[in-house]
């Protein structure tokens, strides 16, 4: 399918520099990117992106940049639906393994094969509920394998004024 609705991501303001780099995710992998594997993380509601950036956070809320990105992406697969993970075979429950666990113990998560398999036919994202603690029926995660800032896989950040920092000299 092609995804053209806005997507969103809160993250460490320190990152803010680069918003769509995808580098944190593969230096310690993520649900569904193993380590090595650049993902884009991001959600379709503003309230889901700073839920999924708080996860680590259980006591206080943490300053978190959030940033607006323009999508123009095809070869998305939607597994929120049933019948796309059907079609696909795709258990529910490879989307909801304890991934970060299986993966301390030297184990495959089931959530990774599945990453594999699909960034292999050339899929360029999914479409997946969020497992953030707190997390309901409207809360929906968009995971980015292959994106850039032009079609047919954009995925741009939005920063019409140029507010966000282009380099890490403002932390040193």
């Amino acid at each position: 399918m092609r995804l053209t609705n806005p997507v969103y991501r809160a993250h460490h303001p320190r990152w803010g520099f680069q918003p769509a780099s995808g580098e944190g995710a593969a230096i310690s992998g993520g649900r569904f990117n193993p380590i090595g594997m650049a993902a884009l993380y991001t959600s379709v509601r503003i309230e889901t992106a700073w839920l999924e950036a708080q996860q680590s956070f259980a006591f206080k809320a943490q300053p978190m940049t959030l940033c607006a990105y323009d999508v123009d992406c095809n070869d998305i697969l939607d597994l929120t639906l049933h019948e796309i993970r059907a079609e696909h075979q795709i258990a529910f429950e490879y989307l909801a393994c304890p991934w970060k666990d299986l993966a301390t113990r030297g184990l495959l998560p089931p959530s990774w094969a599945l990453t594999q398999r699909l960034h292999s036919k050339k899929i360029a994202g999914i479409v997946v509920p969020s497992f953030a603690r707190g997390a309901g029926a409207n809360d929906i995660n968009v995971v980015f394998w292959r994106w850039s800032g032009r079609r047919p896989h954009q995925v741009k950040v939005v920063d019409d004024y140029n507010h966000l920092p282009k380099d890490t000299l403002s932390w040193t």
